[in-house]
């Protein structure tokens, strides 16, 4: 069973994502979730990515970073939007990474330094979701998957960003079920 370090995106630690959580554990799986926000939670992903904006990307980094300093090396890492940030990172600069679930947004690869041989990588995301295909982060993960070798970026038909929250309004049940079906496939073997 995998071990995992799961990010939540700028709304905060909401209870969807304690329930993917959830789902993770019930599969068999260690999962930290570290809150970044100190338990502040948005009702609209605006209002959290202004938070995000004040509080400072760097400081959502190195709090990311901080969540892993305790953990073994051997982590797959998951990031929900925003929450990419710091799990790309440390997957890209922390050795032994297992693998990285990259949820709703992918970061260019030189972003980090290049991709680590060996670790694997998912990326979902809606085909026309407007901060992901419109916001440079389709071609990111389009030239993360093309490079890494054991690589898979899975696009679902729809607009929603953070479709696979389930206590968000933006939750679209198939794409979310077949988005856990496909993440709990990766652990399975990561």
């Amino acid at each position: 069973m995998a071990e995992i370090l799961l990010f939540h995106h700028a709304q905060g630690m909401t209870a969807g994502l304690k329930e993917f959580a959830g789902t993770l554990r019930a599969a068999g799986h260690t999962v930290h979730a570290p809150d970044l926000f100190d338990g502040r939670i948005f009702d609209s992903l605006d209002d959290g990515l202004d938070y995000a904006g004040t509080l400072g990307f760097d400081t959502v980094l190195r709090r990311g970073a901080e969540a892993a300093a305790d953990l073994p090396a051997g982590l797959v890492y998951l990031g929900f939007s925003l929450g990419v940030m710091p799990a790309q990172r440390l997957a890209q600069t922390r050795g032994g990474a297992r693998g990285a679930i990259l949820l709703h947004s992918c970061l260019p690869v030189g972003e980090f330094g290049g991709w680590p041989a060996g670790v694997p990588v998912q990326v979902h995301a809606m085909e026309q979701d407007p901060f992901f295909a419109g916001g440079g982060d389709l071609d990111a993960a389009r030239a993360l998957t093309s490079a890494a070798a054991d690589a898979g970026l899975f696009l679902y038909p729809g607009a929603e960003h953070l479709f696979a929250d389930s206590s968000l309004p933006s939750y679209d049940t198939a794409a979310a079920a077949l988005l856990t079906r496909r993440v709990l496939g990766f652990l399975a073997v990561a």
